[in-house]
């Protein structure tokens, strides 16, 4: 410091520091204006014209003093079936205690942004639909598309050409005709088209479309047959692109618009129905190379592209392979998963979402496949088949996951039609014998998820205390908050919702599953 000058700090309220270097000489001045000043800080303080940094957290709380929250149900051994059961108001709880079981909800944490949920319209539920009839089929597009008295599906998958849902397998081109001059989908005009045309008009005129192949047609492959793996022969992968461009023209030109594509449908699976191996490297340059440059060169650079389409076990592999290529990147907008893994025995593996999520932000994740296999008709109100859609939900969604597809949205009595027997179930069939419409209880858990949370909608951060209860959370854009808890115990669970400093005590009961609305 200089001769004769003097340092002046001082702080307000440990908020503001004031610091000068003054000659000596005016010392006396400037202890007159700073007690001054400190009279002037206090008068502030008090009249609130100065605030406190804990002053403005406070101000963006939500008062949820005089809202009310309704919640709805889904409960096992009960008649609740996404049942309006109460609403609750909201009472101060600055600190929950440990003795208590607490759902915490903060709305002001964002994640991603939800694209919808939905099922696919393979050709074995448009058969099914086709015999139903007029007055179940309108129960039907109502119960899975309309808002209020169904579950507002807003997302769906086909099949491009056979899959094993389908009555036998078909291609849209004659056997051989590599040119694709033949290309046609007469065989869907039938009943495919017809039905996804119908869940367009039910879902209120929009309905995102993605479709998938599970096979080429057999002479494009090494194989010879469109069943049992094989691999996409090198002198068709042109071909083969372009017939994804001639699907995606044909159906909007019956007036179905396609939202996107999947490359392919469980690309390491061999089965014995409609099936094709990629490998990671494979599926990576059959992409960059080809169908990623053809889709844009045919003006459809707005369709999205997904890779993968199998289950969790292998995803974040593929993911490293593909994503790591900025040639290949560029044309996929997401990574679509299943739910099968847990074949060999092992659990479902959730993380693997997480960290393809957070190794690769950018790339969307889409659940695009899942059911209960082995159908047994005796079975169909079994309730771990709902509890295992809620727990896959809920991880998936917290997890990054922007969008969810079931698989077939309708099957019959006997988990079929399927051209190589392997039946399976829905959260709806039919009975073609009487005509009559079984829902299973997969069929409300779903529709926890996919009624009270819209597309556009962002997730939000949610966690429970005790591991009795899931939970995930989104806002809406309506500003509706929907939240989702989940109880996997046998037995009752009263909780706190916390918002902010603010709670509202539930009662969930035994294997139930809720939805929480906040308007």
């Amino acid at each position: 410091m200089v001769t004769g000058m003097m340092r002046i700090s001082v702080r307000f309220q440990d908020k503001i520091q004031i610091c000068c270097e003054m000659p000596s000489h005016i010392n006396t001045i400037m202890h007159s204006i700073l007690f001054a000043m400190k009279r002037i800080a206090c008068f502030l303080l008090l009249t609130g014209m100065v605030f406190s940094v804990r002053a403005q957290v406070k101000t963006t709380l939500p008062d949820l003093s005089a809202k009310k929250m309704e919640v709805f149900t889904t409960a096992y051994n009960t008649d609740q079936r996404i049942s309006r059961t109460t609403a609750t108001g909201f009472k101060l709880l600055p600190q929950p205690v440990e003795g208590e079981i607490s759902v915490f909800v903060d709305p002001s944490r964002t994640y991603q942004t939800f694209v919808g949920i939905g099922a696919a319209l393979t050709d074995a539920s448009a058969e099914v639909y086709a015999k139903l009839p007029e007055a179940q089929q309108r129960e039907f597009m109502q119960a899975y598309y309309d808002r209020e008295q169904g579950i507002g599906y807003s997302l769906a998958r086909t099949n491009i050409h056979s899959c094993d849902f389908s009555s036998g397998s078909y291609t849209y081109v004659q056997e051989g005709d590599g040119s694709l001059s033949s290309f046609s989908v007469d065989h869907d005009r039938q009943y495919r088209i017809p039905f996804i045309k119908a869940a367009i008009r039910a879902a209120g005129g929009r309905l995102p479309l993605y479709a998938s192949p599970w096979s080429p047609p057999a002479f494009m492959k090494t194989n010879g047959s469109m069943l049992q793996g094989g691999k996409l022969k090198p002198e068709f992968a042109q071909g083969w692109a372009n017939y994804y461009v001639k699907f995606i023209q044909a159906y909007e030109k019956e007036g179905i618009p396609v939202w996107g594509i999947s490359l392919q449908n469980e690309p390491m699976a061999t089965q014995r129905w409609e099936s094709c191996i990629y490998t990671a490297e494979e599926e990576r340059d059959f992409l960059k190379n080809h169908l990623g440059p053809t889709m844009h060169k045919a003006g459809f650079a707005n369709k999205k592209i997904i890779v993968w389409d199998h289950n969790r076990d292998l995803m974040v592999h593929r993911a490293n392979i593909i994503f790591s290529d900025p040639a290949a990147r560029k044309y996929a907008w997401g990574m679509g998963f299943h739910w099968y893994e847990d074949w060999s025995g092992g659990q479902p593996m959730f993380q693997n979402v997480g960290i393809v999520h957070h190794t690769f932000p950018d790339i969307n994740l889409m659940f695009t496949e899942g059911c209960g296999e082995r159908f047994d008709f005796n079975k169909l109100q079994e309730w771990y088949l709902g509890e295992r859609y809620g727990r896959s939900m809920i991880n998936d969604f917290n997890n990054g996951t922007v969008g969810w597809t079931d698989w077939n949205i309708l099957l019959d009595e006997t988990g079929g039609p399927n051209h190589v027997q392997n039946f399976c179930f829905a959260p709806v069939h039919a009975d073609t014998r009487t005509g009559k419409l079984i829902y299973t209880n997969a069929y409300y858990y779903i529709g926890h998820f996919s009624k009270f949370i819209r597309p556009g909608a962002k997730r939000i951060s949610s966690a429970a205390s005790r591991s009795q209860l899931m939970t995930t959370a989104f806002a809406n854009t309506d500003k509706s908050i929907s939240v989702v808890v989940m109880n996997t115990s046998d037995k009752p669970v009263d909780y706190n919702l916390c918002i902010g400093r603010y709670a509202s005590v539930v009662n969930i009961p035994a294997r139930a599953i809720q939805t929480l609305v906040l308007r």
